[in-house]
Order: C-alpha cells, then sequence, then structure tokens
C-alpha cells in the first residue's frame, strides 16, 4: 500500500488533483472530514474548542459554527495556533487507525491519498511514502475563493495571507503540480506523477 500525501495551501486545486487520482484508482481519504468528525458535538476535541472559543461558535443544534471559527481563527494567527493544537493530534490517530484497518484487508489499495491542506503542519508526513504539492497564483487562488466560497476579494486575500508560505513546502516536496493552466495541463501532470510510481506490478 503506497500513501501519497497531498498538500497544497488553499484553493490552490488539491481536490482537483485528488479526483484524478481517484479516477487512476486511488483510495482518497480527505483530512478535512476527518477534522470535522472529531469535531463532532460531545467529542472532547469539540469540547476543548467550546472551552477554549467561547459558545459564539456553536451553532443552535450544538455543532460548530466553522464559517464563525474561520472568521476568528483566520485574522489571528495565535488564534489558528490554538485550534491546530487542539485538531492535529485528533486528525492524526484517526488517519493512523484508519490506515492500519485498509492494511489489514484482504487486499489493501495499492494507492492510499491523504488531502491534507496542512499535512506538514499536522505532523503526517511520517504516514507518507510521498508527498506531492499543488501550487497556484496568488490571484488564481482569490479569483477561486470568490468563485466557489462566495467571498469578497478582502476575505480570500485574509484567508490566502493566513496560510503558512509554500517555500518549505518546495523544499520537501517529492512532486510539485503547477496548477496554473487548463485541466488538461493538469491531468497530464497528475498522469505522468502517478506513472512514476514505484509500485509493484
Amino acid at each position: 500500500m503506497y500513501i501519497i500525501g497531498l498538500t497544497g495551501n488553499i484553493a490552490t486545486g488539491k481536490s482537483t488533483v485528488a479526483r484524478i487520482l481517484a479516477d487512476l484508482g486511488a483510495l482518497v481519504i480527505d483530512a478535512d472530514r476527518v477534522a470535522h468528525a472529531t469535531m463532532r458535538p460531545g467529542t472532547a476535541v469539540w469540547e476543548e474548542i467550546r472551552r477554549t472559543f467561547g459558545p459564539d461558535v456553536l451553532l443552535p443544534d450544538g455543532h460548530i459554527d466553522r464559517r464563525r471559527l474561520g472568521e476568528i481563527v483566520f485574522r489571528d494567527p495565535a488564534a489558528l495556533s490554538l485550534l491546530e493544537q487542539i485538531v492535529h493530534p485528533a486528525v492524526r490517530r484517526l488517519l493512523q487507525r484508519r490506515l492500519q484497518r485498509l492494511r489489514r484487508r484482504p487486499r489493501p489499495p495499492r494507492v492510499v491519498v491523504i488531502e491534507a491542506i496542512k499535512l506538514l503542519e499536522g505532523g503526517l508526513r511520517p504516514l507518507c511514502d510521498q508527498v506531492w504539492l499543488v501550487i497556484a497564483p496568488r490571484e488564481v487562488q482569490v479569483e477561486r475563493l470568490m468563485r466557489t466560497r462566495g467571498l469578497a476579494p478582502e476575505e480570500a486575500a485574509v484567508r490566502i495571507d493566513a496560510q503558512p508560505p509554500v517555500e518549505p513546502k518546495l523544499q520537501v516536496a517529492d512532486v510539485v503540480i503547477r496548477n496554473d493552466g487548463s485541466l488538461a495541463d493538469l491531468e497530464r501532470q497528475v498522469h505522468e506523477a502517478w506513472e512514476r510510481l514505484p509500485l509493484q506490478p
């Protein structure tokens, strides 16, 4: 079972790359969905978030208001760091258990992709055989956030500026996917990197 860690900052096109990899036969695990699971009402992570950020980050049904929480942490690096200290260890534990279950299958998947915006910062690198990094120009990121999430330009800029710098990721990436062209160009890059994977026949 070969594990690709797929990362990149917000609105660079990780999810599109993940879909292409799924079409090629990979099993994709979205770390953001794993993070959602850790935040369900009543969990230790949910309780810690409520205690740290207050009841204003809860919806009337008790679930965490992720948009409200995002407004807080994306404007305050200290708050973002606090949130990550709460969530990252829980996500890492859940992913480790998921990978163990997959390995115990009679026929484990040949390739598993962990799609995670904070792959390196969240301590997920040791779980992976390769790191794939998706990058895109800032103006493309802003346009995508406005189009896909309905954000104003200044809101999009705040979210992009809250991301870690890309340079350290470039230094550790085994594969860099440049998503600044057409979908066909993106697919070509992904297919070429897939063909270079050291997979058993």
